[in-house]
């Protein structure tokens, strides 16, 4: 889809994995050790049913993928273990996102708004040094519902006191463009793993696109 005409936004939300940090290899390691200690071969299949989900979403499906009926907390618990310390020691940046996120600094009310926890979130930012960067710092305990419910997209917008309809979300899964869409918000998708097909209003390979920086009101359309 191609962006439309709009009024520049009072509001912007990233979305943290796999779009403002590049930490989708730490949780492929991460789900790779989790799947062998279970006998397991984590494939491409596994990756798409495991993105951008929540910690209580990821145990429904590693029950039906590691045919572990009931074990579904346990092996969240598991996963989520291993990702923090994978974050936390290898943890970057996407392409782009540092400098249009220091970019936005200032300019505009700027959130970030994850389906991991703070814990994890906060790791990334940190490692990364984008930890001062934005105006509102979410992680999935921080609503009732994780994505694909709005509540995480309602409530950014909610704290930089924006309207939605006024803001953009920058988002790389399909769970997470449902949850800024469904919130109203204009939705730039970017997709971090292969073959994940995204509704978003405008979609993007990399944030250097200048059509990124035209969406989001920056001088000359780029970053």
């Amino acid at each position: 889809m191609t962006s439309k005409r709009r009024p520049p936004p009072a509001g912007i939300v990233f979305d943290n994995d796999g779009l403002l940090l590049d930490t989708e290899p730490c949780w492929t390691r991460a789900q790779e050790a989790v799947f062998a200690r279970h006998g397991k071969v984590f494939d491409l299949a596994a990756k798409h049913a495991l993105v951008g989900t929540a910690p209580e979403t990821a145990a429904r499906v590693l029950e039906r993928l590691l045919d572990s009926p009931g074990r579904g907390a346990e092996l969240s618990d598991e996963l989520y273990g291993l990702a923090l310390d994978e974050i936390a020691g290898g943890a970057t940046s996407r392409p782009g996102a540092a400098e249009l996120a220091h970019t936005l600094r200032g300019k505009v009310p700027v959130a970030v708004a994850s389906n991991a926890p703070r814990s994890h979130l906060l790791a990334g930012l940190r490692r990364t040094g984008l930890d001062a960067v934005f105006d509102v710092v979410l992680g999935v305990e921080d609503v009732e519902q994780p994505k694909p419910s709005p509540d995480l997209y309602l409530r950014a917008c909610e704290l930089l006191g924006v309207a939605p309809e006024r803001a953009v979300a920058l988002e790389d899964s399909p769970p997470g463009v449902a949850s800024a869409r469904a919130a109203g918000l204009f939705v730039i998708g970017v997709p971090s793993v292969p073959e994940v097909e995204l509704s978003a209003d405008l979609v993007v390979t990399w944030l250097g696109d200048p059509r990124v920086g035209a969406a989001l009101g920056l001088p000359g359309g780029t970053t």
